[in-house]
């Protein structure tokens, strides 16, 4: 990973100060060298879906974003060896996103099957917690992408949205029945499918998918309601919690 110049390794105790990271602000003139926009894939695993975007617009630059180096590595070696030019990868906390990019940096946000933390709100990356860090360097009315087999982090950001007065531009709780149905506005969402979301498709769990714009001036509020918890966990395991709602 250290060898790979594609691959930014900032963990965060290397990161001290909010101003010391040096891309913070140059990614397009030192890293990509072109103004495209920039495009974040956070928690991107294996990088299936940074990977994928990047050759599917090659108008546009893509940086996958994790701590695993290990699963990281895969989609940052193949971004090489082919010698692709509009795609990168930070290896950091997703805590710290906002360390790293300066405000208006970013044209969109990706969460592709983002561990739902059933347990702790400000653990999701679609709570207020993460939004309110995105604001900082999104671009005003940058769009966020959510893909997920879990109903417990889909239906929590569905009532995040709408306890905030936001309209998503595109939802369903079914991704390929909806191109079956004739929808189209998630065929963006369906042109890649990663490992686990083939996994997840095995076992006939259906994806869920929406899409909004978030705005630099709209007040951010968490949802107030139980929500049922999902009957399993990613890598098939059973639920940690012997309770059948969260928040």
């Amino acid at each position: 990973m250290a060898q790979n110049p594609l691959v930014i390794e900032q963990p965060y105790n290397t990161l001290q100060e909010e101003s010391n990271f040096p891309l913070k602000g140059h990614w397009h003139s030192d890293f990509f060298h072109n103004t495209n926009p920039i495009v974040l894939e956070l928690g991107c695993g294996r990088g299936e879906y940074t990977i994928g975007l990047a050759r599917r617009y090659p108008e546009k630059n893509f940086i996958g974003v994790d701590i695993k180096g290990a699963r990281m590595w895969t989609g940052a070696q193949e971004a090489l060896n082919t010698g692709m030019t509009n795609a990168g990868f930070l290896r950091t906390h997703i805590e710290f996103i906002d360390r790293f990019f300066a405000p208006g940096e970013v044209s969109e946000v990706w969460l592709t099957f983002s561990d739902p933390q059933m347990k702790k709100a400000t653990k999701r990356l679609t709570s207020t917690y993460f939004l309110e860090r995105y604001r900082r360097f999104l671009e005003d009315g940058g769009l966020i992408h959510l893909k997920t087999d879990s109903n417990f982090l889909f239906t929590y950001t569905e009532e995040m949205l709408k306890e905030n007065g936001i309209t998503p531009e595109f939802s369903t709780r079914d991704l390929y029945g909806a191109a079956e149905d004739g929808g189209d506005g998630g065929q963006e969402a369906r042109s890649i499918q990663t490992y686990y979301e083939q996994m997840w498709r095995q076992r006939g769990i259906a994806i869920k998918y929406l899409r909004f714009r978030l705005a630099h001036d709209a007040q951010l509020t968490e949802p107030d309601v139980e929500i049922p918890l999902d009957e399993y966990r990613s890598y098939n395991r059973s639920k940690r919690s012997g309770s059948e709602t969260g928040k």
